[in-house]
């Protein structure tokens, strides 16, 4: 199959068969483009979902924007988001045109239910994946046990800490190690 077709087919299929927004896609796209169609690797998908959670827009369709423009180029690129793009879109926009209250329908309301749960299990599966293929340095759990801790307490004592807050910090934490660590090494 043309590389750019098996990119389009490929997340529209991740985009029509996943449901909980772009946490919930990262376990399905690492299966498919790195362990089955080897795209990318385990490095480049921790690399990419690090990067597309701290840019602009969902994390799914920066993951297949990156997937696609590395197999083919900015086609590539365009094919693949427009692929996980549409299946959300499309049924999005049927719901819309026929059912003012969707939601209310219970057998609907029932399936929306059991979805939010096997939603839940996408993302742990995914952090769970990201976690057992995380470099593992003393900075690295040191970072990661203080974020959980963070999050953790500000769930528990309702603080208002934006994660995204975190994460910069992470990085600042992260770029200080390595300037310190540079400058101990003698500049390499």
């Amino acid at each position: 199959m043309p590389i750019l077709l098996d990119l389009f087919l490929t997340f529209a299929k991740i985009g029509a068969f996943t449901f909980g927004g772009g946490y919930a896609m990262i376990s399905v796209i690492d299966t498919i483009c790195v362990e089955k169609k080897k795209w990318i690797t385990h490095d480049e998908m921790m690399d990419v979902t690090v990067i597309a959670e701290s840019t602009p827009g969902p994390i799914s369709v920066n993951c297949a924007t990156f997937v696609g423009f590395k197999q083919a180029g900015w086609l590539g690129g365009v094919l693949a988001t427009l692929g996980v793009i549409l299946p959300s879109f499309a049924v999005i926009y049927i719901i819309s045109m026929f059912l003012d209250n969707f939601l209310e329908i219970a057998i609907i309301a029932n399936a929306f239910k059991g979805i939010k749960i096997g939603v839940g299990i996408l993302i742990v599966d995914a952090g769970i994946t990201m976690l057992q293929k995380m470099k593992k340095s003393a900075l690295s759990v040191t970072v990661l046990a203080c974020s959980v801790a963070v999050m953790l307490l500000a769930d528990i004592f309702a603080w208002n800490f934006s994660s995204i807050s975190l994460m910069l910090i992470a990085a600042a934490v992260g770029l200080v190690s390595c300037l310190v660590g540079k400058k101990a090494g003698g500049g390499k």
